[in-house]
């Protein structure tokens, strides 16, 4: 009677000691949960979002780029490279302009959008890769014409007029001051509500 009584008391330490181990796991998966910090993102800060070309210009088409830039250059086509980081206000802001440009020439001009993240410090590049022109900062905008020369290399946010002027120049089209504006959906309007945050 007494080996029953104490397997009895056995088993119920055993199964008192499963749920104070179960309520304590509980407890820290429930600690860890409200410690989190949630995910804080938007466009007036440096932090990593994913790629702000989606979130930000409404945009996935544009990463990857279609073609590099010797393919585009080989091609005789013109082509707008364009620098930047996922994880820089500047470029995030900056990101709509580049899907404008790919709204307006995406079919005449080859838009590479190249991360800077991906380019090698130590690598020496040749004139028909991309990292040959990177400046040092994000964002910045190289405008190629069809025999290879840079006509725009600028750092910062450059307005798309400028960007624009540069290709009209390129596609021998009448000024914007001349020519009928069109009447499409802007994709800075796609993007107005992250602006706010």
């Amino acid at each position: 009677m007494n080996s029953i009584k104490w397997l009895f008391s056995q088993t119920q330490i055993i199964t008192n000691w499963k749920r104070l181990v179960s309520k304590c796991l509980l407890l820290l998966v429930c600690l860890f949960v409200i410690s989190m910090q949630p995910a804080l993102a938007g466009i007036k800060d440096d932090r990593y979002d994913g790629n702000i070309f989606v979130i930000y210009a409404g945009n996935g088409s544009l990463v990857p780029p279609k073609e590099t830039l010797a393919q585009t250059l080989a091609e005789h086509k013109p082509a707008i490279v364009t620098f930047y980081t996922d994880d820089s206000s500047d470029c995030k802001k900056y990101a709509p302009v580049v899907s404008e440009m790919q709204a307006f020439y995406g079919r005449a001009t080859e838009i590479i959008p190249v991360s800077v993240d991906t380019l090698l410090a130590d690598n020496t590049y040749q004139p028909t890769e991309a990292g040959y022109y990177y400046g040092g900062s994000v964002p910045q905008v190289v405008v190629f014409d069809q025999s290879g020369k840079v006509i725009l290399n600028k750092k910062g946010q450059v307005p798309f007029e400028e960007i624009d002027d540069k290709l009209r120049e390129i596609f021998d089209l009448l000024p914007r001051t001349e020519s009928v504006e069109l009447k499409r959906r802007s994709p800075r309007e796609f993007s107005s509500q992250l602006e706010d945050q």
